[in-house]
């Protein structure tokens, strides 16, 4: 199942999956705490138990710290960290203790590991994902629940949220100075690590942190 905010990109990339018995789109406000308790009944009453959870709704915003607002802070905040806690927190309570390889899967970011003066509430956002899914994951490891918990953290993707945050940044970050491989990635660089971190295949892997940037963090 997929959800999101826009239904017409939910739709598209639910269609472009498979055909309805395979993936559905659900409209969805992550930050909507509530919400939350209708896409897990959704999806339970459609495909049977959830295995796998992905928070991946984001934003981000171009700007330092000083010129951040409030209402900007907290804006980006309640989507990119309020949202990864109400999903977390449901999904372990819906999946624990069931014997089914369980995994929540957080989407953090480059920026979550290294600061950026331009990126002052998206840094912090992403690095108070990384250490929060640390917590999740050790307190589902150490009463035994079942349930896995994990941070991907993409570098340079080439997504509308890169695009429009960063202008010009495919010639930027395509320098080797910036990204070793020489490219930015793909979605599909991210997308193959989160099926891997959904399978049983990573069944020794919960509280870490899987970095896939072209070796951008390596320097």
């Amino acid at each position: 199942m997929i959800t999101g905010r826009n239904p017409e990109v939910g739709q598209a990339a639910a269609k472009a999956l498979g055909d309805a018995s395979v993936v559905t789109y659900l409209q969805q406000d992550a930050t909507d705490e509530d919400g939350w308790v209708n896409v897990f009944d959704q999806a339970e009453a459609l495909y049977g138990p959830v295995t796998t959870l992905v928070n991946n709704s984001g934003m981000a915003l171009g700007k330092n710290v000083e010129d951040t607002t409030s209402d900007e802070w907290h804006q980006l905040l309640a989507l990119n960290l309020d949202a990864v806690f109400y999903g977390t927190r449901l999904a372990i309570k819906r999946m624990k203790n069931k014997d089914l390889g369980a995994s929540v899967i957080n989407m953090s970011s480059i920026a979550g590991l290294v600061g950026d003066p331009n990126l002052a509430a998206y840094t912090a956002s992403k690095g108070a994902v990384r250490i929060f899914s640390k917590s999740a994951a050790l307190h589902c490891a150490l009463n035994d629940l079942g349930v896995r918990v994990n941070t991907v953290h993409p570098g340079y993707i080439s997504t509308p949220l890169v695009d429009n945050a960063l202008e010009g940044f495919e010639a930027i970050v395509s320098e080797r100075t910036k990204t070793p491989v020489g490219h930015i990635g793909e979605p599909d660089d991210i997308a193959y690590m989160c099926v891997y971190l959904a399978s049983d295949e990573s069944k020794y892997a919960t509280g870490s942190e899987f970095v896939v940037d072209g070796g951008y963090t390596a320097q």
